[in-house]
């Protein structure tokens, strides 16, 4: 259809850029409209759909996301930090909203995606997932009810064999929701590592514990630990299309929104 949001993909030959192709055609009201990969790529040159597994769609993979992002109204980013801010910088220049799922982005790459935020809607969330982010809600107000003097709060995760960044991006967002509860910076209370005599948890501590292995899509348990009892908060996602259909979701709340950085409470409506 001629008023369908058009909507691109950068790495699209990644697990998450696949399948974001595919629940694009799966939804009504949006196409693939440009599909990006980085120079000298084998897919360079093919046809996106076929790349994705599906019939084709029309669209060429080009190795030039600046022009592929002139084309399109939104374009979907599950990268790499290096990357995705490139790909903000290019978004802003071409006046694209983003989506943006990558994770492990230090603190000056988080706040070039900041800048760019104050000129195009960006959607940014560790984790597109509608479970995730309810968790991540129901983290901060059971946070903020359990007091640091009588419940300690773990966060444990488990992703698979090939992840490379540790903790996760949704558990230290869910470690910020925690802090952000009790009215406190995860700065301030975060650990991450124990080994050898560590001496007794202090009180309002938030600790991480990084599990990897095989195919695990991700698991994520938020720990409330008190004496005589325990509260456990947990998600498990059997499939990366949780997050696929979470990333378009997003991509068609964009259209038409103000420049700002927003995640995916304000998409679903559980930031009120």
């Amino acid at each position: 259809m001629a008023d369908d949001l058009k909507v691109g993909v950068v790495g699209c030959t990644g697990r998450m850029g696949q399948m974001v192709i595919n629940q694009v055609t799966l939804t009504q009201g949006c196409v693939i409209a440009g599909a990006s990969e980085q120079p000298g790529h084998a897919a360079i040159g093919k046809d996106a759909g076929v790349v994705a597994g599906l019939t084709a769609l029309g669209v060429v993979v080009n190795d030039d996301p600046g022009a592929m992002m002139a084309g399109v109204e939104v374009v979907v980013d599950f990268t790499i930090p290096a990357a995705t801010v490139r790909h903000a910088e290019l978004a802003t220049a071409a006046g694209t909203a983003m989506v943006i799922g990558t994770t492990g982005l230090d603190g000056a790459q988080a706040q070039a995606i900041e800048v760019a935020a104050a000129n195009i809607p960006i959607v940014w969330a560790p984790n597109m997932s509608v479970g995730v982010t309810l968790l991540l809600a129901l983290t901060e107000q059971v946070a903020g009810l359990l007091g640091p003097q009588d419940y300690d709060i773990e966060v444990l995760e488990m992703h698979h064999r090939h992840k490379i960044d540790a903790p996760s991006g949704t558990a230290l967002g869910l470690g910020k929701a925690a802090a952000a509860g009790r009215g406190v910076a995860l700065e301030s209370v975060y650990q991450a590592v124990r080994d050898g005599h560590t001496g007794a948890r202090p009180d309002g501590q938030i600790g991480f514990a990084t599990l990897r292995g095989g195919d695990v899509v991700g698991d994520h348990t938020v720990v409330f630990a008190g004496d005589g009892e325990r509260v456990e908060l947990t998600h498990k996602a059997g499939s990366r299309s949780v997050f696929a259909a979470g990333a378009v979701r997003a991509a068609l709340w964009t259209k038409g929104r103000a420049a700002g950085l927003y995640s995916m409470k304000s998409v679903l409506g559980f930031d009120g």
